[in-house]
């Protein structure tokens, strides 16, 4: 088990350049031939949430109740780990479908490629974390000491979504329909982590379907984003639900790192 654990820290490491240099010339490549380029990674993401926000705050008049935030930050800040999570996940199960000319040399490492296309996700995270900072402060919430768990939930997110990539990346080389499947899955996610509303004003009196809902590993993150930029709460605060959460997340990468490497005999000829 260790051995699984630490091997691809130790194959990062070392293959460190190349990752970081994949990354970049993914980010870079997701939209060239278009006249505005990268640019598009960003706009795509603002539109949604301008669209949430005059759907939920203008359209139905949604509030935060007592947590005295305007909607739009409440919703911002649930909604960028969620953009992370969602851009890494679709992003790393095609890895090896997308670098099949990769996986078809030997001497490459191809346990490095779903790697990359979470690096080049999180370049963009990074600039979506610096636009709700800046949210914040003109609405006069000030960056303080709880924003150094943005780099601990960022964490979260990349190591959650590896396990998951790992096993996913391994099966759509066999199984194409499934990354329409986790397309459908992304869909109904948002909705259930929950995002665009508020479970305690929700489900008041459904304290059992909340429960059921915590159960889920990103209701733990959006929650964490939302105690880092308005609750003022330190994940440490929560050391049960920061148990499972770990606890689901190991465990979703062994399962992964074990699928990933009892299919990958079998890439190149499939590929």
């Amino acid at each position: 088990m260790l051995k699984t654990i630490f091997s691809l820290p130790a194959d990062l490491y070392k293959n460190r350049r190349l990752v970081l240099k994949l990354a970049k010339n993914d980010f870079k490549t997701r939209y060239a031939g278009s006249y505005m380029g990268t640019v598009w990674a960003f706009i795509q993401p603002v539109v949604t949430i301008m669209v949430y926000w005059f759907v939920f705050s203008v359209g139905f008049r949604s509030g935060t109740g007592d947590l005295g935030v305007p909607f739009v930050l409440y919703l911002v800040a649930g909604i960028v780990p969620w953009f992370f999570f969602q851009d890494a996940l679709i992003g790393g199960t095609n890895a090896l479908i997308e670098y099949n000319y990769l996986v078809k040399k030997v001497v490459f490492n191809i346990s490095v490629l779903p790697v990359v296309k979470i690096i080049s996700a999180l370049f963009v995270h990074g600039f979506f974390v610096v636009f709700t900072i800046i949210l914040f402060t003109c609405n006069g919430w000030f960056p303080d000491i709880y924003y150094l768990q943005i780099f601990y939930y960022t964490g979260c997110t990349f190591l959650l979504v590896l396990g998951l990539c790992y096993a996913t990346c391994a099966v759509v080389v066999f199984f194409r329909d499934l990354t329409q499947i986790i397309s459908i899955g992304l869909q109904v996610g948002i909705w259930l982590t929950p995002i665009m509303w508020i479970a305690e004003n929700s489900l008041k009196g459904h304290e059992i379907l909340q429960k059921i809902l915590q159960f889920n590993p990103m209701y733990y993150i959006v929650s964490g984003y939302r105690d880092t930029f308005i609750m003022k709460n330190w994940f440490f605060q929560h050391p049960g639900w920061t148990l499972y959460f770990w606890v689901f997340t190991i465990l979703c990468f062994l399962f992964g790192n074990w699928v990933f490497r009892r299919l990958r005999v079998h890439f190149a000829d499939v590929l």
